[in-house]
């Protein structure tokens, strides 16, 4: 029997990675509603097996790649602030860190903003989930900085979900045109969302290192 087509005979840590790279791929081309099971077996060389395996059904493996590319996003947002000192610092790294990872990841961007959009129910549930994860976060950050005094008091939660709302809609027209470009992105909306908030101090801060980063689409 080849073990290749096999997923009792294969690492099933390998088999799953290998999967989802090929859904990743195949769903950022094709679309969720023209992508076959068929394709990503092709893609992944593996077997319908294999991927029943790991995922009850397309809709299932759609969703782990949203989750999946959700947790690398909170993990390059924790790394990036571990160590600064709490209030807009933290702030501003966390919007920097956001906006160069969708610059970075540009496909699972697109299956996050633009194709899961209409899709049904569950999808539309994922991605309020997702927006929710990511607005609690940078509330946690904006009520420390308000509790030390780096900005007046606002409306944390209005202001996060504002902001995440403002990083979808650019977000979704760079992956849908390809303008503006990243760095124009970092550059023109980090300051404005700070401003929002009256902290002027930290526009004419340099860059940060997620500024100044080579943004590497994939």
């Amino acid at each position: 029997m080849d073990n290749d087509k096999n997923p009792s005979l294969r690492d099933p840590i390998s088999t799953k990675a290998r999967i989802l790279d090929a859904a990743l791929s195949t769903f950022s081309r094709k679309g969720y509603h023209d992508t076959r099971l068929d394709d990503i077996v092709d893609e992944s060389d593996t077997s319908k097996g294999a991927i029943y395996f790991h995922f009850a059904n397309k809709e299932r493996l759609f969703l782990a790649l949203v989750d999946q590319f959700a947790d690398l996003l909170e993990r390059r947002v924790q790394e990036a602030i571990d160590g600064e000192a709490e209030g807009m610092v933290r702030v501003k790294v966390a919007l920097e860190t956001v906006l160069e990872t969708f610059g970075r990841y540009r496909r699972p961007a697109k299956i996050l903003l633009v194709q899961a959009v209409g899709l049904g129910t569950v999808f539309e549930n994922k991605r309020a989930e997702v927006t929710d994860r990511f607005a609690r976060m940078i509330e946690t950050y904006l009520k420390e900085a308000v509790a030390i005094g780096d900005i007046a008091p606002v409306d944390t939660e209005v202001v996060a979900h504002a902001w995440m709302g403002a990083i979808y809609g650019i977000v979704i027209r760079w992956v849908t045109t390809g303008d503006p470009e990243p760095d124009r992105i970092m550059n023109g909306l980090v300051p404005l969302l700070l401003r929002s908030v009256g902290y002027e101090a930290a526009v004419a801060n340099p860059p940060s290192t997620a500024a100044n980063s080579q943004v590497r689409i994939k």
